[in-house]
């Protein structure tokens, strides 16, 4: 199962979802406590300003339960999703 997380609003999750044809839930994560859970809430800097936000990350949890794979900071939003099925395919030779 994919789910998507981010502390945006429901109605701007549903206007990405839809921009973008997502074919996965996305989660209103306002207090970011999913993010922070994660490791994905972290300090950025822009303009010489820092502040608190969301770094771009997944995170493949196990069906056991346990997190198998990160992908910390994402760079490359279009090549990331062949690199995620590619950790995907690894895991379950690994489970063969």
């Amino acid at each position: 199962m994919i789910l998507g997380a981010s502390p945006d609003p429901v109605a701007k999750q549903a206007e990405f979802k839809a921009k973008y044809d997502l074919p996965f839930p996305l989660l209103a994560d306002a207090d970011h406590a999913i993010a922070e859970a994660y490791g994905a809430w972290q300090k950025k800097s822009m303009l010489g300003r820092e502040y608190m936000g969301v770094v771009r990350s997944t995170v493949v949890i196990h069906p056991d339960g346990k997190v198998a794979r990160t992908f910390d900071k994402v760079k490359n939003a279009a090549e990331h999703p062949a690199e995620v099925a590619s950790a995907l395919e690894e895991l379950r030779g690994a489970r063969a």
